[in-house]
């Protein structure tokens, strides 16, 4: 439990991996779905169980994976559903009544405080939402990998100055909660990925760019552990 007042459920759901996260505010039991999907009944029996009350869905990005339970979570529930303004615009679909943001907006869930992150590259409105030293990074980041930018809606360039911004910015403790369980580990904190994920060694776009979606798919497999910046140099890829 967080000294914050809020405390992150993961639940490993569906066909490909996905984290589904029930945010807690435990003052008020007010929670927040992140990416609802696959299993509807699971997330609300989840909740159920924990008494909490689903007031909000977060959306990460629109892809379908992570999309999918929205109608059937607001069949149960009346929540409130959060996006960023530009993901709305590149998903293109209809949603009743969305709360749209910008990045570096704040959304209130109970006495928690959640910060929305714009962080580009595998969707162009992709999202991270930080809990005071926690931060759920959707396809952003994961374990020692990050998402794809061969996608619909992926830019490898962008994903390379926004995992460039986030370890530059975000303190080396804090802790990531991704959107797929593709590592050896659920959970790292962010100077562990500075030293571990090959994604966070280049300081230079091109050579990014040409990792991300030529090189990397075809030489590591799931699931991913630690790759260092010596490791990379050792392969001819750094």
């Amino acid at each position: 439990m967080s000294e914050s007042g809020f405390k992150i459920h993961a639940m490993e759901l569906g066909p490909m991996e996905n984290f589904v996260y029930l945010v807690e505010d435990i003052g008020t039991r007010r929670t927040a779905v992140v990416d609802p999907a696959w299993e509807v009944d699971t997330i609300i029996d989840t909740a159920d169980k924990l008494g909490l009350n689903i007031t909000d869905i977060l959306l990460t990005h629109s892809h379908h994976d992570h999309i999918n339970g929205i109608e059937g979570i607001l069949s149960h529930v009346d929540a409130e559903v959060h996006l960023l303004k530009p993901e709305y615009e590149f998903w293109q679909r209809e949603l009743d009544k969305p709360n749209l943001h910008n990045g570096g907006d704040e959304i209130s869930l109970g006495d928690s405080k959640i910060t929305i992150q714009h962080t580009p590259g595998h969707t162009p409105g992709s999202a991270c939402y930080q809990l005071g030293n926690e931060i759920i990074t959707g396809d952003t980041l994961f374990v020692f990998g990050c998402g794809r930018c061969d996608l619909n809606g992926g830019n490898p360039e962008q994903m390379y100055q926004t995992l460039k911004n986030m370890k530059e910015r975000l303190p080396e403790d804090m802790l990531i909660h991704p959107g797929h369980n593709y590592s050896v580990t659920k959970t790292s904190t962010l100077g562990e990925q500075i030293e571990g994920n090959p994604f966070m060694h280049y300081e230079d776009e091109e050579q990014f760019t040409n990792y991300r979606m030529h090189v990397h798919d075809k030489t590591r497999d799931e699931p991913y552990a630690s790759l260092s910046k010596q490791q990379l140099r050792i392969a001819n890829l750094l």
